[in-house]
């Protein structure tokens, strides 16, 4: 279990230039999250957030807090809402590892997509916001945010295909099958991009955004870790994929749900109303997206677990539930890639 951050030696690193970060401090680490441990500062004059890389020997660009910083600094002022970014640390002297501080968000956040404290309407204008979100994270252009050079060049799919095949390899702590059948699908399959590169999220779900407790407006979206360049259908084919999860705390999906009955989008109308907000046409290759996400989550996922086997896990008894979960979303990749158009009936 990582320590709390020595805020002693925070502060003396900040040295005034954040106003108001003066003890006497409180802190709590926020219990969510199982990459990059975030905590809660509460000071006089306000709170505060610090998030910083996890102990011990990290996967090679795994946990790039300096890429969170930077991306979320050059959306300030765009229509995705993001915290205020203060400071970032590169010196892993001050408290062990790199950290950054940013603005504490007042805001309402759900991490279960049936949305039991709504009524059917309200659960409905949050979707639809959730929505609007992601689309107008895809209609910035890179270039004009000062992203322009935020990832390489080259075929995004292809890249990150290798990327996390390599992840899932370092991180390997038992065969399996379905994750063997990915890898080799998954570059023969891919199409080729039907946008020119956009900002991309990487985790773009429901969990990962604050909303306001009076409404809907979505007030942050958090959790940039995985953002790049790249194809942002792979960021929708994202959150449905959470969606295709069973409900309930472990799976936090819809699998079965009368969406219906609830207020809910299906996924063909997320789909659909994404697309018309973004001004795109039908996606006829919706399956290979849908499991590419499975096998990226995967491999994801196969991460926590290790670093929860090897001690250095946010939470060691959640890292092992959350790893348990790896033979599953390798099952789903390969039924994704196998329904016609990756969207099936029911959704």
């Amino acid at each position: 279990m990582p320590q709390a951050p020595d805020l002693e030696a925070v502060r003396r690193w900040v040295d005034g230039r954040i106003g108001g970060f003066e003890g006497p401090f409180e802190i709590a680490k926020f219990d969510v999250g199982q990459s990059n441990p975030t905590y809660t500062i509460r000071t006089p004059a306000g709170r505060y957030v610090l998030r910083r890389k996890p102990d011990g020997v990290l996967l090679s660009s795994a946990h790039a807090i300096e890429r969170e910083f930077r991306v979320q600094k050059a959306l300030a002022g765009t229509a995705v809402p993001v915290p205020k970014m203060y400071l970032l640390c590169e010196d892993p002297e001050i408290i062990g590892t790199p950290f950054y501080l940013m603005d504490h968000v007042e805001g309402t956040n759900f991490r279960d997509p049936r949305l039991d404290a709504l009524d059917a309407p309200a659960r409905g204008a949050l979707m639809a916001q959730m929505g609007r979100v992601l689309a107008e994270l895809h209609m910035i252009d890179p270039v004009a945010a000062g992203l322009g050079d935020y990832a390489p060049k080259g075929d995004y799919i292809a890249r990150q295909i290798d990327r996390w095949t390599a992840q899932y390899r370092a991180s390997q702590t038992e065969p399996v099958a379905d994750m063997e059948r990915l890898i080799r699908r998954l570059p023969d399959e891919r199409p080729g991009m039907r946008d020119a590169p956009r900002l991309v999220h990487g985790d773009y779900r429901l969990d990962n955004l604050l909303f306001d407790a009076s409404g809907t407006p979505c007030r942050a979206v958090l959790d940039w870790e995985l953002s790049t360049l790249g194809d942002p259908l792979a960021d929708l084919a994202g959150v449905v994929m959470q969606w295709r999860m069973p409900p309930g705390p472990q799976g936090r999906g819809l699998a079965g749900i009368d969406r219906q009955a609830l207020g809910l989008p299906s996924d063909a109308q997320f789909i659909e109303d994404y697309c018309a907000r973004r001004g795109i046409g039908p996606i006829g290759n919706f399956g290979f997206y849908l499991g590419f996400c499975f096998f990226r989550m995967a491999a994801i996922l196969q991460g926590v677990r290790k670093r929860g086997l090897d001690g250095n896990a946010s939470d060691p008894l959640r890292a092992a539930q959350i790893g348990a979960w790896v033979p599953h979303f390798a099952r789903e990749g390969l039924a994704a890639l196998d329904a016609p158009g990756g969207i099936g009936a029911g959704n």
